[in-house]
C-alpha cells in the first residue's frame, strides 16, 4: 500500500465493500456475537430509565417513514431515529462494551452501544442475513478503533469520543448496507464530519445529554450515508484533510499507520466487558471494596477512615470528584468512585437496582462517602486502571485489598461467555419488559446468527 496519506480515505473506503464474513477468525465472531448480546441487554435495561419514556414519546411524535423498530416499546420510524433512541436506550446504565482492543492496548470507548444498534436497525430495514449484520457491524467496528488508536486519545481535549469515531463507524455500516459505491462511502465520510460533536461536561454536570453524542453518531452516520446515496458529497478525505477530524479533535493522528496496517485481515473491536452497571474507572475500586467484604466481616458503623489509591488519571478525571446527588441520581452515582466505593462496601454487590435514586439516597451510603480520601498511586503503564483499598477501623486495625486488574479485562480476567449470558438475563429481570422466553430465544439465535436468514426475526423478539 501507497504511504500517501490523502489515500488513507480510499483503501478504507475499498475495505468496507470488499470485507466478506470469511475474513473473520473465530475469535473475532464471538465476540460480535456476545457484543450484540450485551448490547441488547443494556438496552433492554435501560428501556424504562429516566427520560427515555419521553425520548421515544418524542420520536414518535416526529412520525415519518416505517423503516425500523423503536425496541421494547414498539412502534416503527425512519431507520435514523430509531438508531438514536435504540442508542441511547443502551447507553442508559453505561453497562455496555468498552474498551478499543487494537495492538493489545485498551483504549477508552464506548463504540459497540452505536455501531450494534445502526446495524441491527439497518439490517432490519434491508432485511438482511445475519452474516451480512455481522459483517456490516464489524467494519464499522473496525475503523471507529483504528481512528481512535491513531490519535493516541486523551480525556483532556473534553470531547467525547462516542461523539467523534463512533459517528465514523455508524456510517460505514450504513454505507456498506445501504449498498454505497466507493466513492458514496467517501462522500459519506466526508458529510458525518460535519455532524461530529459532544462533550464531557455532560457527565461532569450529571445530565442525561451524557447519552445523547453516541445516539446521535448511529443517527448521523445513516444520514450521512443517506445524504451521500442521493448525491450529495462532502469533504474528500475527513480524517487527514487541513481542517479534517485529526485537525479538529486530536492533538494529531499520532500514530497513522494503525489506519492500514493489517486492514481487511485483521479487524479491530472492543473487548471489555463490563460486570458493573457505572463507569469503568470505577471497576478497580469496586473489586477491591467486594474482596475485602467476601473475606471479612465488616461493622460499616466501625469504619473511622477509607483511603483510595488509583492512578493520576482516575485520580483527576471526573470519578473522583465529591459526591453529590443533583437533577438524576443515577447519572451523579454511575460515574462517580467514592459512591462505587461505599455501595459495594454496604451492599456487598453491585447491581442494577444499586442505582435506583431511592437506593443512591441512602444516608449510609451517604455517611460512607464522606469518609473515603482519593490519593495517587505509583504510575505503571501495565496496569492503568490498578487500585488499592485500605480501610481504618475505629479499633486501630487496618484492612486493605489491591486489584491490578479489574473484573472484565480483556488479557487477564475477561467475563466468560456464560457470565456475559448471565448479565444479559440479569438485565431482562430487572427491566421486566421483555418475556424470558423471548431472551432465551434471542441469545440462541445470535449464538447461531451466521445462519439466520433474516435479522428481523431477533427484532420481533424485541417488542413487548
Amino acid at each position: 500500500m501507497t504511504n500517501c496519506l490523502s489515500s488513507y480515505i480510499e483503501f478504507i473506503s475499498e475495505n468496507i465493500l470488499d470485507t466478506r464474513f470469511e475474513n473473520f477468525a473465530q475469535s473475532t465472531l464471538d465476540n460480535v456475537k456476545s457484543r450484540i448480546v450485551d448490547v441488547i441487554g443494556c438496552l433492554i435495561s435501560g428501556a424504562h430509565t429516566p427520560g427515555n419514556l419521553a425520548l421515544v414519546d418524542l420520536i414518535k411524535t416526529w412520525g415519518g417513514k416505517e423503516e425500523a423498530t423503536i425496541l421494547v416499546h414498539g412502534g416503527k420510524v425512519p431507520a435514523h431515529n430509531a438508531a438514536m433512541v435504540n442508542t441511547m436506550m443502551a447507553r442508559s446504565f453505561d453497562f455496555e462494551p468498552v474498551g478499543a482492543f487494537v495492538e493489545g492496548v485498551d483504549i477508552p470507548s464506548h463504540i459497540s452501544g452505536t455501531t450494534v444498534i445502526a446495524a441491527l436497525n439497518l439490517g432490519e430495514m434491508k432485511e438482511v442475513s445475519g452474516k451480512e449484520l455481522i459483517t456490516a457491524l464489524l467494519v464499522g467496528d473496525d475503523l471507529a478503533c483504528r481512528i481512535l488508536a491513531a490519535s493516541g486519545f486523551g480525556f483532556s481535549e473534553g470531547w467525547d469520543n462516542t461523539g467523534t469515531v463512533n459517528a465514523f463507524g455508524s456510517a460505514a455500516i450504513a454505507g456498506r448496507l445501504l449498498g454505497l459505491t466507493k466513492k458514496q462511502i467517501q462522500n459519506t465520510f466526508g458529510i458525518v464530519l460535519n455532524q461530529l460533536g459532544g462533550s464531557l461536561q455532560n457527565i461532569l454536570d450529571g445530565t442525561l445529554c451524557f447519552r445523547l453524542p453516541q445516539g446521535l453518531s448511529a443517527r448521523n452516520g445513516i444520514i450521512a450515508a443517506e445524504l451521500a446515496k442521493a448525491g450529495w458529497n462532502g469533504p474528500q478525505d475527513a480524517l487527514l484533510s487541513t481542517f479534517g477530524y485529526y485537525y479538529f479533535y486530536t492533538d494529531d493522528c499520532v500514530y497513522p499507520e494503525i489506519l492500514l496496517k493489517d486492514l481487511g485481515k485483521k479487524y479491530y473491536t472492543e473487548a471489555t466487558f463490563k460486570p458493573y452497571p457505572c463507569c469503568r474507572a470505577t471497576h478497580s475500586a469496586i473489586d477491591c471494596a467486594l474482596s475485602i467484604v467476601d473475606k471479612y466481616k465488616i461493622e460499616i458503623s466501625k469504619i473511622e477512615k477509607i483511603t483510595l489509591k488509583v492512578p493520576s488519571w482516575v485520580r483527576e478525571m471526573f470519578v473522583s470528584r465529591p459526591f453529590h446527588i443533583r437533577e438524576f441520581p443515577q447519572v451523579d452515582a454511575a460515574f462517580n468512585i467514592r459512591f462505587c466505593v461505599a455501595n459495594a462496601l454496604i451492599r456487598e454487590n453491585v447491581a442494577l437496582e444499586h442505582f435506583d435514586e431511592n437506593l443512591i439516597k441512602d444516608p449510609q451510603i451517604l455517611s460512607v462517602v464522606d469518609k473515603i480520601v482519593i490519593e495517587e498511586c505509583e504510575e505503571d503503564t501495565q496496569k492503568k486502571f490498578k487500585a488499592n483499598l485500605e480501610l481504618k477501623m475505629k479499633d486501630g486495625s487496618k484492612i486493605s485489598s489491591k486489584i491490578d486488574f479489574p473484573k472484565g479485562d480483556p488479557v487477564h480476567s475477561p467475563l466468560s461467555k456464560e457470565e456475559i449470558k448471565k448479565k444479559f438475563m440479569n438485565n431482562v429481570v430487572y427491566s421486566q419488559t421483555v418475556p424470558r422466553d423471548n431472551a432465551e430465544k434471542l441469545i440462541e439465535l445470535i449464538d447461531n446468527l451466521e445462519k439466520v436468514s433474516r435479522v428481523n426475526e431477533l427484532v420481533e423478539l424485541l417488542v413487548i
